[in-house]
């Protein structure tokens, strides 16, 4: 390490966010729940494709499930701003589990069509419009000013990163199992997140008194957002490259089948591939001791995410295909997780609710209207 550090690589090899009790707690069931998460997103719209073999249902489905992203996440900002982020968070967990239960029940059973599908994706949807922003905000109640960098990027780099592991690990499940057992692992990972929340040691974050109904805070949120140009700038070029370029994901059902020739197993390796480039991109930033250059990281990553896409497009050769992937994974993580750092750092506390509302309404909420671009 004293080597690499002669050689004056911009990074040490530590994560100083682990020192913190609460961020391993919260890192681990998190970890594990939003892995679950996404397993259960690929799991539906697998099923949901099978069921139908229709690539418009399938594209409907993908944008009527994200749509309540874009619509809540600033209403949740503000909650996150007003009330008390860790009994949030812990409500949240358990609506989750409750859904998650229903899914696994009902394709247990063999109840499973269209209709429930995709009432239960909405819902679904409904609870991660919620959770994403108050999530991000959570992450500096936990830690010390000194840790918050550092969790913050491993924070951001870990939920991208589960965002495409879990729909690799989806996709081999299925291919081995069946997509009923994706449904009952996200289940018991609820379990594990909830237990991890009650075994935190969280000193509640400062509310400031409330003399303004919610409308007149999100009109301030979002006027402080669109005034503050670093912000500003950020959150627009985070919408655009979330509307041209995260439709693929819903499409890769299609990939593996129509144009790779495969199954579920192929759909699971070509996922699995996105992960690794979204880990190393991950490993990478928060092994940064310092945020020096990441503005360029979220001006580098669109434009090479765009560049993979349009090769990805091209290729009918699966080692390629997965090749080419790795790519996409690794520059969107790079942007999702840099973006989020930089607002993290530079926002008011007071307002890092909304703000962090925003954010997911510009990186998650605006995937819909790329899924039926797509279509």
């Amino acid at each position: 390490m004293k080597l690499i550090q002669k050689l004056g690589f911009p990074w040490q090899f530590d994560l100083p966010a682990f020192k913190s009790r609460n961020y391993r707690l919260y890192f681990t069931g998190q970890g594990l729940s939003m892995t679950g998460n996404f397993m259960t997103q690929v799991a539906t719209l697998w099923l949901i494709y099978r069921l139908t073999d229709s690539a418009l249902l399938l594209g409907i489905a993908g944008f009527l499930g994200q749509l309540p992203v874009f619509l809540l996440a600033p209403i949740s900002g503000i909650l996150a701003d007003r009330y008390n982020r860790y009994r949030l968070l812990l409500l949240f967990q358990w609506i989750g589990i409750s859904i998650s239960l229903i899914l696994t029940l009902i394709t247990f059973l063999d109840w499973a069509n269209f209709w429930t599908l995709l009432i239960l994706s909405m819902f679904s949807g409904l609870l991660k419009g919620l959770d994403v922003p108050v999530r991000h905000a959570f992450v500096t109640d936990m830690v010390s000013r000194e840790l918050m960098s550092n969790a913050i990027a491993l924070n951001a780099g870990f939920l991208h990163g589960a965002r495409l592991l879990g729909p690799a690990l989806g996709g081999i499940i299925i291919a081995k199992f069946g997509a009923k057992y994706c449904f009952l692992y996200d289940s018991l990972s609820y379990i594990a997140a909830i237990i991890a929340i009650l075994a935190m040691r969280i000193t509640p974050q400062t509310i400031e008194p409330q003399t303004s109904n919610p409308l007149q805070k999100l009109k301030e949120g979002f006027e402080y957002a669109y005034q503050y140009l670093p912000i500003r700038s950020i959150l627009l070029l985070l919408a655009t490259a979330s509307l041209v370029t995260t439709g693929y994901i819903t499409l890769l059902p299609i990939f593996a089948v129509e144009i790779l020739k495969g199954g579920a197993d192929t759909l699971g390796f070509l996922s699995a591939s996105g992960a690794t480039g979204s880990i190393l991109a991950c490993i990478y930033l928060s092994f940064r001791h310092h945020v020096t250059g990441l503005d360029k990281l979220i001006a580098f990553g669109p434009f090479m995410m765009g560049i993979g896409l349009i090769l990805f497009s091209q290729s009918h050769v699966f080692w390629i295909s997965q090749l080419i992937l790795v790519l996409v994974g690794w520059s969107s993580t790079l942007q999702i997780a840099a973006s989020n750092t930089v607002l993290q750092l530079i926002v008011e506390n007071s307002k890092r609710g909304r703000v962090m509302g925003f954010y997911a309404m510009c990186f998650m909420g605006m995937a819909p209207f790329g899924n039926l671009l797509a279509n």
